[in-house]
């Protein structure tokens, strides 16, 4: 029986397509430590992201295409993670960042806060290293519904961000009392957000999520002005008040630059959980035809879940609290498409030689 070459190992990956770059393995640079041992193959898949929703799929596709290969009895995959940073925002606020990512409505009550706190565990819960800027100066909810009363601490003139579940965090809430009113006019908001970004010690992170107040004020604004945001995820209600309100907030990102993600509808349906039958309190399906009438991705349904509620009142967000529910699941499959979404976008944006290709689109 002739030896396994890792030629062979290369040529056989190169017919394993990555499915949302639509190019091959080997082409993107993703088949890292190819070792032979007799008839195993062992390699790693470097993914774009720890949050990659088709792994399985590269795993499933990968091992059958290696078991083709004369001789190779046993695959072991294994795999690790390179987030593409976004050259836009290294190049324009150097914080140690890779990707900045806003969560935002066109109104009040849509449970903004709730999505932020949520998506930022979920692509912490992937592996990724993330933080949490709760930019929403007027309303800064984050800290409760993180559940974190301490003050941040200094450290060589920095700042440095109290952490819960693994994700690094800042808020106006940690800098003013419960009950006094933040009234502030633009500059300072402005410069506030520049101090969250700049003075606090954030580290090296994959992910920045950025919680920012409803509406198109100048919070979101001062974001745009002072980092170049990586996208922008819109959270709605199906409800028509909220819906006509995605209009305003997608056409704002858009005069600022700013790549839309997709949009995630909130409060979607209530599942009685004595019957099990399904009540579409609010109206259902706007919020995915509202995404189409702007031209972005629709990222999912999250329903309306007591726990969702009672998470965020006592600091504990649905993904850790009840990680097996439908509201959490709908949740972690969001932040994965976020995560593909941001990876695909910035590879678009790289100078590696599939940039120009124009098979590559954002969400399969």
């Amino acid at each position: 029986m002739s030896k396994i070459t890792e030629a062979q190992v290369m040529e056989a990956l190169s017919h394993v397509i990555e499915p949302e770059l639509h190019r091959d393995l080997v082409t993107l640079d993703m088949v890292k430590n190819v070792q032979i041992n007799g008839g195993q193959v062992n390699f790693t898949i470097m993914l774009t992201t720890p949050a990659c929703p088709l792994k399985h799929k590269m795993e499933a596709d990968a091992n059958a295409a290696l078991l083709a290969i004369p001789g190779v009895e046993k695959v072991n995959i294994s795999f690790d993670s390179n987030i593409p940073a976004d050259a836009r925002l290294m190049s324009k606020m150097n914080i140690g960042v890779k990707n900045a990512i806003a969560v935002a409505s066109g109104k009040g009550g849509v449970g903004k806060s709730t999505m932020s706190a949520n998506l930022a565990l979920s692509l912490a819960l992937d592996g990724a290293k993330v933080g949490l800027l709760d930019a929403d100066v007027y309303g800064p909810n984050i800290p409760m519904m993180m559940g974190i009363n301490e003050r941040p601490k200094g450290h060589n003139n920095k700042i440095i961000p109290p952490e819960a579940y693994n994700v690094k965090i800042m808020s106006m809430g940690f800098l003013v009392d419960a009950n006094q009113p933040v009234i502030w006019r633009g500059p300072m908001i402005h410069n506030a957000l520049r101090q969250f970004l700049q003075d606090v010690e954030w580290g090296s992170l994959d992910y920045l999520v950025v919680d920012l107040p409803p509406g198109t004020g100048d919070a979101s604004l001062s974001l745009a002005q002072s980092l170049s945001l990586t996208g922008a995820v819109i959270v709605t209600t199906p409800q028509q008040v909220a819906l006509s309100d995605v209009v305003r907030g997608v056409a704002m990102f858009q005069q600022l630059n700013v790549p839309i993600l997709g949009v995630i509808e909130n409060m979607s349906y209530f599942v009685a959980p004595d019957t099990g039958h399904r009540y579409d309190i609010f109206g259902h399906g706007g919020g995915a035809a509202m995404a189409k009438e702007v031209g972005a991705d629709f990222l999912g349904e999250v329903p309306l879940e007591p726990q969702v509620r009672m998470g965020g009142d006592e600091g504990s967000p649905i993904v850790v609290r009840a990680p097996e529910s439908v509201a959490a699941q709908a949740i972690r499959a969001v932040a994965q498409k976020v995560a593909a979404a941001i990876s695909v976008q910035n590879l678009l944006h790289s100078p590696r030689q599939f940039q120009a290709d124009p098979t590559l689109s954002i969400l399969n």
